[in-house]
């Protein structure tokens, strides 16, 4: 479990930067049973650089949901391999399931989902 947590740090969002990274990173997540928010950005994009703060604020707020920040650019596969056709865009799971999606800096939006699955997640 500790290697879960040095890999899954409650409170933070989690930048990958490598596909091994993520796999990785996202491995443990998965079998830390919580729910997992990703962001998928880009360092060009203006929405992005919006919501980024917010985010980072939610993932301190919710220390029982894993945050991850993937960059488009840098994990270009990833990014395909959910689908992503805009940025931002928000990916909600559990497991291995895909629960929802919100594509836009829609904070509102970002943060009822977050609060809506996460109940979900606890019970």
């Amino acid at each position: 479990m500790a290697a879960t947590a040095e890999l899954i740090p409650a409170g933070e969002v989690i930048a990958c930067h490598t596909v091994e990274d993520w796999n990785n990173k996202l491995k443990a997540a998965k079998e830390s049973n919580k729910l997992i928010v990703i962001d998928f950005t880009a360092v060009w994009c203006p929405p992005c650089r919006f919501i980024a703060p917010i985010f980072v604020e939610l993932a301190k707020k919710h220390l029982d949901v894993v945050f991850f920040k993937v960059d488009v650019d840098e994990l270009a596969t990833v990014a395909k391999e959910f689908d992503v056709q805009a940025m931002p865009t928000f990916v909600y799971m559990k497991g291995e399931e895909k629960l929802d999606k919100v594509v836009g800096a829609a904070k509102e939006e970002i943060e009822a989902k977050l609060l809506k699955h996460s109940q979900v997640a606890a019970a």
